[in-house]
């Protein structure tokens, strides 16, 4: 990603019930302020730095078990 721009990821979880999605970075916080999550579990960081960079995890956790997924970003 370019430094300053807004980067947007992915996390499809479904199920019956509907699973509970929470973000978070590997070795690290989600950047303050700078972050949100919409219905669809698609995690957006706005005006994103170097410091950013890293590994955010998506976990899916339902009566029936946890999924996880990663994704990469580099600035």
């Amino acid at each position: 990603a370019v430094a300053g721009s807004t980067v947007e990821l992915g996390c499809g979880a479904q199920g019956d019930p509907a699973p509970r999605v929470q973000w978070h970075k590997e070795r690290g916080d989600l950047p303050w302020g700078r972050h949100e999550v919409d219905q669809e579990h698609t995690l957006r960081l706005y005006a994103v730095m170097p410091a950013d960079a890293g590994t955010y995890v998506c976990t899916a956790q339902s009566q029936l078990g946890t999924a996880a997924a990663t994704a990469r970003l580099r600035v």
